[in-house]
């Protein structure tokens, strides 16, 4: 509608300096030391959503950080949508990688530099600002309320418990989630699930101290090779995960599923070149959207031990540590991949250590129906804007809250990313293009429009 095109480009500076403002907030819920940034920021979104429309708003507690949440009633008979996001963001090291501070977002060749650009502060804010669009308006057809919460990249402990002690609150018709990437802003698409996650930490200990390594070495175990050989040992020369048990769950995907899938466009050479890569790494016989969507994963998140300051020390170290994460596809249970995980990295460990393997987080694989009304009405908004059909495609990522939400509260959730798949998450240099940051805005008064109708 033109009047909301014209709003929204009268408003489109302030839309994005208020973005920037949340941007400059360090709510990283990893780390204990930016507490009173967490408060700081769920404090500032509820100011964003009072601001935009909501008629309340307010900060909820929960044994962690606490929730956001907010309303726009306009008739208690029309369609409710509840917009899911998160305020917290993943922690910005290795800071000597980053171009400009993570948190004193810089404007470069059309994008926004910061930490939480799209992952999920400039995603979920499209929403409060597509409210305020359609309040001063006056054209809002459904109810809105949002669900921001403050603890997604530590795997949302609190938030099951949240949801079920207000499931009256948060009553709705659907879920609408912007924390996704679509294909490109030529070829845009929708994802149909996200894959679930277990998370693990392998500790393993040799000798009750670090070593010399010239007087020791070649006759106590070095953790840090025995882990090495333990990590190697996961995958066969296909790139097959060897865990015994790992595929049991697995819902192979169809022909017909593979085929659409792989109607996406994709260019191997450029996606190569735009990672800095020879050659492409995978489990054999699938392509390389198969690899990223429809089939479980096993990587190596971090690794560490012994000496890694400055120069040298010839130390035999006491210990060595990883930080290990499955992706799971539908089917498979985050408890139960987790217990093979924890398991297997017991089982092969020789004498000469000990292993000490422990559950960091995890959740559930999530998909979603291609032929709910939901799902229609977000075709429809992104057709309406792009000028094109959306492809539905699987993402790679994982959002532990889906199937919580889902059981809980009894309605689908529709998955509305307006990110990229190079927007560098929870990397160094994370960023988000303004024009996807105001096409957004753009195509979600659409969804609510289409929705209600």
């Amino acid at each position: 509608m033109q009047t909301w095109k014209d709003y929204q480009e009268k408003n489109k500076e302030r839309f994005l300096e208020e973005m920037l403002e949340l941007l400059r907030i360090p709510s990283i819920s990893a780390k204990s030391e930016h507490k009173e940034d967490m408060l700081k920021c769920a404090e500032a979104v509820k100011k964003g959503l009072l601001a935009a429309g909501c008629d309340k708003a307010e900060v909820m507690p929960t044994e962690g950080y606490p929730v956001v949440y907010g309303e726009k009633i306009i008739d208690p008979s029309k369609p409710t949508v509840l917009v899911y996001g998160h305020y917290d963001v993943q922690p910005a090291d290795p800071l000597e990688l980053w171009h400009s501070g993570p948190f004193e977002p810089v404007i470069k060749d059309g994008k926004v530099f910061a930490r939480g650009s799209a992952d999920d502060k400039g995603q979920f804010f499209m929403h409060v600002k597509a409210l305020e669009i359609l309040t001063k308006t006056d054209s809002l057809t459904t109810n809105i309320k949002f669900l921001i919460e403050g603890e997604e990249e530590v795997g949302s402990p609190n938030l099951g418990k949240f949801v079920a002690a207000n499931k009256s609150l948060l009553k709705a018709d659907v879920i609408l989630i912007s924390d996704s990437s679509m294909l490109s802003m030529e070829n845009p698409s929708l994802d149909t699930g996200v894959r679930g996650l277990s998370y693990i930490q392998v500790e393993v200990t040799g000798a009750n101290r670090d070593l010399h390594s010239g007087t020791y070495g070649g006759a106590v175990a070095n953790p840090i090779t025995i882990l090495a050989k333990m990590i190697a040992s996961c995958h066969d020369e296909n790139n097959h995960i060897t865990i015994p048990g790992f595929y049991d769950d697995v819902v192979v995907a169809t022909k017909e599923e593979r085929d659409l899938l792989n109607k996406a466009p994709y260019d191997e050479q450029e996606y190569k070149d735009e990672l800095g890569v020879k050659e492409l790494w995978g489990e054999k016989g699938y392509s390389t959207y198969e690899r990223t969507g429809i089939r479980p994963t096993l990587e190596v998140n971090g690794i560490w031990g012994g000496y890694t300051g400055e120069g040298a020390k010839t130390v035999l170290p006491s210990k060595a540590f990883a930080k290990i994460s499955a992706r799971l596809v539908p089917n498979q249970s985050s408890d139960k991949i987790t217990e093979k995980l924890l398991a297997y990295f017991k089982s092969i460990a020789p004498a000469s250590v000990d292993v000490k393997a422990e559950l960091h987080h995890g959740g559930e694989p999530y998909m979603t129906p291609i032929d709910s009304k939901g799902y229609k009405a977000a075709s429809k908004a992104v057709e309406t804007t792009f000028g094109k059909a959306p492809i539905p495609v699987r993402g790679g990522g994982s959002i532990p809250i889906c199937s919580i939400l889902e059981k809980e509260l009894g309605i689908k959730i529709i998955f509305m990313g307006f990110g990229l798949d190079n927007d560098n998450l929870h990397s160094p240099n994370e960023k988000y293009n303004l024009e996807n940051y105001y096409k957004g805005i753009e195509t979600i008064p659409y969804f609510h429009k289409f929705f209600a109708e």
